[in-house]
């Protein structure tokens, strides 16, 4: 079949078999193991990410394709070692969301979206015990994945089976717990850098779950406060280049004027 004739996805299954060759093949691909791959998945998968946050559509369907080549190249190293090949990991997405959504393609009924939820986290603690896996509420959380999105998930399992405080009053009380306890260890007469940092993590975890009650995304909205501080400051250095200083050259407090008057301008 030549390419013309051949789906898009099929041509790419090829372009990879061919980027492996090892005889013709690119020598930057052939070196690669699951292991080498991780990092540019997940950099892959942060590029459609933010690509989707500045609503640049072409530039999604272009990160897309990086991050779909990225499932090609795993499923060829499963290929090559005789574990799996991109025609087992698609059958088996196929049948896990068709077992998954008995309400779509079964006749089973659910009153709603939380008791829809529920099957679903009852499907997959169903597999895990199949498999032999730990079957803890907290299992499968991936421990790549980032802290805060990791903490908000955790809480999230922990919240659906009833371990979670009902208003949001007691929340923000356990994050001003957490932010005496961290000043307690600083106070110290000889502080342990290994006690604050404990104290710290238990601020940010804190931190999350008030998130979380909000219904904010944590991670969502720490990017959102990076690129805001980033473009904060760059105004305020391009505002002291502009009068022929260096950021050196400032004291916090002319600095901290100069901030003052980006947030002005902003507002």
């Amino acid at each position: 079949m030549s390419n013309k004739q051949q789906a898009p996805i099929e041509h790419l299954v090829e372009i990879m078999a061919t980027l492996r060759d090892p005889e013709n093949g690119c020598p930057w691909d052939l070196k690669q193991s699951f292991a080498t791959i991780v990092p540019h998945t997940l950099e892959e998968a942060y590029e459609v990410a933010d690509a989707i946050e500045q609503q640049n559509w072409d530039d999604v369907r272009e990160e897309l394709g990086d991050l779909l080549f990225q499932v090609i190249f795993y499923s060829q190293l499963g290929k090559e070692q005789g574990l799996f090949d991109f025609d087992d990991v698609v059958s088996g997405i196929n049948e896990k969301l068709t077992r998954r959504h008995p309400h779509v393609f079964g006749e089973a009924e659910f009153a709603d979206e939380a008791a829809i939820n529920a099957n679903w986290e009852a499907e997959k603690a169903k597999e895990r015990e199949a498999k032999g896996e730990d079957i803890s509420i907290l299992a499968n959380i991936p421990k790549a994945m980032p802290a805060l999105t990791r903490a908000d998930k955790i809480q999230k399992r922990c919240a659906k089976h009833g371990f979670d405080w009902d208003s949001i009053g007691p929340v923000v009380d356990k994050v001003r717990e957490e932010i005496d306890e961290v000043m307690d260890e600083v106070i110290q007469v000889s502080p342990e850098q290994h006690k604050i940092e404990e104290e710290v993590g238990d601020l940010l975890f804190a931190a999350v779950n008030l998130s979380r009650h909000l219904k904010v995304k944590p991670e969502l909205a720490l990017q959102r406060a990076n690129r805001k501080f980033e473009r904060r400051f760059r105004e305020v250095e391009k505002s002291v280049l502009e009068q022929g200083k260096r950021l050196d050259d400032c004291s916090l407090e002319m600095l901290d004027q100069e901030w003052e008057k980006v947030k002005k301008q902003e507002g």
